[in-house]
């Protein structure tokens, strides 16, 4: 089958298109053939494409983590969907990933997909709003009425959060570049703050809590704007490394949930809670995802397609 792989060939690293045998799933396992997997481009950095779960360097890593497919094949004893049900997903982080023809995962890192959206809208959801979920609802524990700020709001993360934000009866502060502000604003926010013309700090205070999914001196501002007790939550990439005591409590990696994804499928399902596809490209052109050479509007996700919808 063919699969985007990273290659240690070079430094930094570079994604290479390769033909390897196609995988089969092991007991407990089922393998997806993959219609369409959505991009993170700095995932080609990430500790867990460049390192093995036990800390060992990992090499040649299949990326892409998250997908919308149809259920190929069921190891022995995986339970829960049957051969040719239609799903999406995320899988391990530690696993090769879905820009891939197939893919192995758990049954519990997927759900059935929405008939509602298309693989491609599909393939755009797992990691941008089960983070949204989990930061949110998880670890601030977001409550109607309150304020948060979201930062990046047209993201492939804060789109979701701006929209699961609106779901839970927040007010909402977002960040956003000039040319996305109405998008955003269209996606919930009651006050959208262009960033490159102020400072945001300059412009809100005493929220309840923060949404951050930029890092660096984005993060670092942020924490004048909290109230007293407010929370910080963060995935920025650069908080895993970090050694500041703050950022470690607020920083979080978001992991499959198989019951998040059906409460999450139902928002889709229902129109309550939208996809937001950036751009689209074929297999052969994914590569250009991760140096930046594909033309984005800063909305939302990249979504590769590899097979034909149906």
């Amino acid at each position: 089958m063919r699969v985007l792989r990273s290659t240690d060939a070079a430094q930094p690293p570079v994604v290479i298109e390769e033909q390897v045998p196609q995988p089969r799933p092991q007991r407990g396992e089922l393998l997806v053939r993959v219609h369409a997997a959505g991009v993170t481009p700095t995932e080609l950095v990430w500790f867990t494409t460049t390192h093995d779960n036990d800390g060992g360097q990992r090499r040649r890593a299949i990326l892409g983590h998250e997908f919308s497919g149809v259920v190929a094949a069921l190891g022995e004893a995986a339970v829960g969907f049957e051969i040719g049900q239609e799903v999406y997903g995320m899988n391990d982080w530690f696993a090769d990933g879905a820009l891939a023809e197939y893919c192995v995962t758990q049954p519990t890192s997927l759900a059935h997909k929405p008939s509602r959206v298309s693989h491609v809208e599909a393939a755009a959801v797992p990691i941008g709003a089960l983070t949204a979920w989990q930061g949110l609802f998880e670890r601030a524990n977001l409550q109607a009425g309150e304020h948060v700020l979201v930062h990046g709001g047209a993201g492939a993360v804060g789109s979701f959060a701006i929209q699961l934000a609106r779901f839970r009866g927040a007010r909402i502060t977002a960040t956003a570049s000039a040319r996305n502000v109405d998008f955003v604003t269209g996606l919930g926010a009651d006050k959208v703050i262009d960033y490159r013309a102020v400072r945001f700090e300059d412009e809100v205070a005493d929220v309840d809590v923060v949404f951050d999914p930029v890092g660096g001196d984005t993060l670092q501002r942020s924490w004048s704007v909290l109230r007293p007790g407010g929370r910080m939550v963060t995935v920025a990439a650069d908080g895993e490394s970090t050694t500041d005591e703050r950022v470690k409590r607020a920083f979080f990696i978001v992991e499959p949930n198989q019951d998040q994804l059906i409460r999450i499928g139902d928002l889709l399902e229902s129109g309550t809670l939208h996809p937001v596809v950036d751009s689209v490209l074929p297999l052969s052109r994914a590569p250009a995802a991760f140096t930046g050479e594909v033309g984005r509007r800063g909305r939302g996700k990249i979504v590769v397609t590899i097979a034909s919808e149906t």
